[in-house]
């Protein structure tokens, strides 16, 4: 036999193999961006910069907000609002604890259709709003006289919010004179932040220019600052000053009542600390006055410490300390958003052809900016975030901390979510006694709650039921982001009984075809049976629960899988999927509200019972037919999500660019998508989430997409392709992680 001539000895082959697997690697990497985005210039080109004087962005910590109006304080509107401020109102005098079920609900027994409340309206009312969130100050400019500026004196207004540092920087001009105001807040440190104010003008030195703290009695009278600040509703208030009147603290004690026994007054404390200027309560009110002295320059230090509503009671450790000066505060407030900028995930689409590039990057960027100043707290937030009281009393709906909370996953910042997400361990038996008094097993989650767990009356509280699987989704997104027995043994109580109301919920019919009834679906069109979005998410949240059970080392549960693989098929009419099998009319009488139509192949990762085709057409019909004006912000990142991994990258970018009134992004980054609050649309931070979620997986690519192993699938990577955006897009980015 011949032999092979020898082209290469054995040192130039291994030479040609390493250029070769180098080659190749570069190949491989094509789709990886081998330089850092430039972060800093992202951010930056969407600071925010208007002459908009009667409208507020939140200057925040996660925690808490002090949302400024054009001059840097709130003298036309806003709001001071934390998660750790909430007020109960006393139980009205008619009435003891005997006559408040401490589930909220006055149902018992099986459900057979909606929610149960007390006849009386009074005691009603009170289960409804007790404990809600409180506005816990007013800081304003007013006239040496007290009397309140009036917008039409201000004249060359601009303000600018540095998005990088938190800064606020506004300028203006009253009485001829320019007055500058800086504003930002510190950290958030065992509850105490401090609000740093800078004020440079001639009218403070003048004494024709004060700035007034008011404390308003914290009832839910609506309005630009929420609460009532008259006289008549003073709460009981007490100050300590200084010698040189350069420092108070005011105390202010609070009848709250929120449990039987639970009893007592609520102490709320504020420091209040000025440099080049001097302090005085006004009368017997229940305010504070700063006034200059002999510089056109002055420094106030408002620092809040409201202990704990359930915890602990104040303990004032800010008080004992030296304030922060505003230079200090700065530095705080820089470094906080420099770290959170330059961690997790960044989105470049400035390479775009597509001239509404420059909309949907300042949309995400703002959304960030938006959900870590409002949402990064001990607590799940009201769907108006920390910016107003929302009309459910601010307190935070079960089914929508999903769409707060589940975007920090995906953009690498899961840990911004970890207190909030608590709060399934924190009112597990309160979840664990509703269900037992419904005669169900396991932990049937509330709807409307606060921190003290309590859920609110309202008819479809116990019966809309796609808040339940919730959970093991976020156990799931945990797991990927550390898959280690820690991980699983933090979550299996939450996993598994979770699974186990799920399974008890289900009701078994003569030919072994299992029932979800009654159910109210994310619509909310009213009360109905087997909806689809309800036999999907049900079906998908069983399979992972036992899938759990595998990862602990223990049996799956049969009865789990029995419910999952004999519910009542997806229901179907002219090739596309209805609402449920009792509401066929989805196009013609139901094309409005939340498209639950096509939710089962967008939030919902692929499952065996969705036929994606199905999927496809249902999902092109809703682009067309529906009433997207009828709708809610956080139904446009839904469709998008499942446009996208339908293989519509043209829909996913058209639905979130949709032109909605229900889809606007304010000039703060704020999605206008929820109840219509003074003549318009109210702010709505799901949609800000919703969106950040779907830009995750338009990007990445989804869960399905991924060729490696479940559990590393949605690790960080980056990139300058996206399946999710159509041609004329240049997208890079960079830390994301798949969505499930």
């Amino acid at each position: 036999m011949k032999e092979t001539p020898r082209f290469f000895s054995l040192k130039t082959t291994a030479l040609f193999a390493v250029i070769l697997s180098m080659a190749l690697a570069d190949v491989c990497l094509s789709a990886e961006l081998k330089v850092p985005l430039d972060r800093h210039a992202i951010v930056s080109r969407h600071n925010i910069s208007s002459e908009n004087l009667e409208s507020t962005l939140p200057i925040g910590n996660g925690n808490f907000c002090f949302n400024v109006d054009g001059t840097g304080l709130q003298t036309f509107t806003g709001n001071t609002l934390s998660h750790w401020g909430w007020y109960s109102d006393p139980l009205p005098d008619a009435y003891t604890w005997d006559d408040v079920s401490p589930t909220g609900t006055f149902y018992r027994g099986k459900l057979t259709g909606g929610d149960q409340w007390p006849k009386d309206k009074e005691l009603y009312s009170w289960v409804r709003n007790s404990p809600h969130q409180m506005n816990l100050a007013r800081v304003r400019f007013v006239r040496s006289d007290g009397s309140p500026l009036d917008a039409k004196e201000i004249t060359a207004h601009s303000r600018t919010l540095d998005l990088w540092s938190g800064i606020h920087t506004a300028s203006f001009v009253v009485k001829g004179r320019e007055t500058y105001v800086k504003t930002c807040v510190t950290d958030d440190v065992k509850l105490d932040t401090t609000v740093a104010l800078l004020i440079n003008s001639d009218l403070v030195r003048s004494g024709e220019l004060v700035v007034q703290i008011d404390f308003p009695f914290p009832d839910l009278t609506p309005g630009p600052w929420v609460g009532t600040f008259s006289v008549e509703k003073k709460v009981p208030f007490e100050i300590t000053k200084d010698a040189g009147n350069q420092t108070i603290v005011v105390e202010r004690k609070l009848q709250n009542e929120y449990a039987k026994g639970v009893v007592g007054n609520y102490t709320y404390a504020t420091r209040i600390d000025v440099f080049g200027g001097s302090l005085e309560q006004i009368g017997n009110s229940s305010s504070i006055r700063v006034s200059g002295r002999n510089d056109d320059k002055l420094e106030v230090l408002i620092t809040f410490d409201g202990g704990d509503y359930l915890k602990y009671p104040c303990d004032y450790s800010a008080f004992k300390t030296e304030p922060v000066r505003f230079e200090e505060a700065a530095k705080i407030s820089h470094a906080r958003w420099e770290k959170f900028w330059q961690s997790g995930a960044a989105v470049d689409l400035s390479g775009s052809s597509d001239p509404r590039w420059k909309e949907l990057e300042r949309r995400i960027v703002l959304s960030q900016y938006q959900l870590r100043a409002n949402a990064a707290g001990e607590w799940p937030c009201g769907e108006s975030g920390l910016i107003t009281v929302c009309p459910w009393s601010g307190r935070f709906h079960m089914e929508m901390v999903w769409w707060h909370l589940i975007h920090y996953w995906t953009w690498d910042r899961a840990e911004l979510a970890d207190e909030a997400i608590s709060i399934y361990p924190t009112v597990k038996e309160g979840a664990r006694a509703l269900a037992e008094q419904l005669d169900y097993k396991g932990y049937k989650w509330q709807k409307e709650i606060a921190p003290d767990g309590r859920t609110a009356p309202w008819v479809g509280n116990l019966v809309l039921l796609w808040k339940q699987p919730h959970p093991i989704f976020f156990a799931e997104m945990d797991y990927r982001r550390n898959p280690t027995r820690e991980t699983l043994e933090k979550w299996s109580d939450i996993v598994e009984q979770t699974a186990v109301h799920m399974a008890d919920y289900a009701t078994k019919d003569e030919n072994g075809v299992y029932h979800l009834a009654p159910a109210m679906p994310p619509s909310e069109q009213g009360i109905t049976r087997d909806e689809i979005f309800d036999l999907a998410y049900w079906r998908w949240g069983l399979d992972v629960a036992n899938k759990w059970q595998e990862r602990l080392g223990k049996e799956r549960v049969a009865l789990w899988d029995e419910v999952r693989d004999k519910m009542e098929p997806l229901p179907i009419e002219d090739g596309v999927y209805v609402h449920s099998t009792e509401w066929r009319d989805s196009f013609s009488k139901r094309n409005w509200e939340h498209p639950d139509l096509i939710g089962v192949y967008g939030m919902i990762p692929p499952i065996d019972a969705v036929d994606p085709e199905v999927a496809k057409h249902t999902l092109e019909r809703v682009v067309t037919e529906w009433q997207w004006d009828r709708c809610w912000g956080w139904d446009f990142p839904w469709t998008a999500m499942a446009a996208a991994r339908l293989g519509r990258p043209d829909l996913a970018v058209d639905m979130l660019l949709n032109n909605s009134v229900c889809n606007v992004y304010d000039e703060s980054g704020v999605n206008l998508g929820g109840p219509s609050t003074r003549g318009g649309k109210g702010p709505y931070l799901p949609g800000n989430g919703g969106l950040l979620y779907a830009i995750a997986g338009m990007c990445a690519g989804f869960d399905e997409d991924a060729s490696d192993d479940a559990t590393n699938a949605n690790m960080p990577k980056s990139g300058d392709t996206a399946p999710g955006f159509p041609e004329g897009w240049s997208v890079k980015w960079e830390g994301l992680k798949r969505p499930l």
